[in-house]
């Protein structure tokens, strides 16, 4: 069963709702969208497939060029109210 705290809407903020949206999500649908704009913009690093580097969107919510993407989930958390 899946744990409702996950599927619980969240409100991105101005910084996350530039890539997937204002509307209230889960965590789990707003990380599958970010997938897809880091796929998209191919920002996932060719050489560490693990890594992903920040354009000028993702910077205000990673704060730093490249993250991992353990690391990601933790600073898109912050992110969610």
């Amino acid at each position: 069963m899946a744990n409702p705290k996950f599927m619980k809407p969240l409100t991105p903020s101005a910084e996350l709702a530039a890539i997937v949206g204002s509307a209230p999500l889960p965590r789990t649908e707003v990380v599958k969208k970010l997938w897809d704009y880091i796929k998209k913009n191919g920002l996932q690093d060719k050489v560490n497939k693990r890594n992903i580097n920040a354009d000028d969107k993702l910077m205000p919510i990673f704060g730093k060029k490249q993250v991992s993407m353990f690391e990601m989930t933790g600073l898109v958390s912050k992110h969610l109210k």
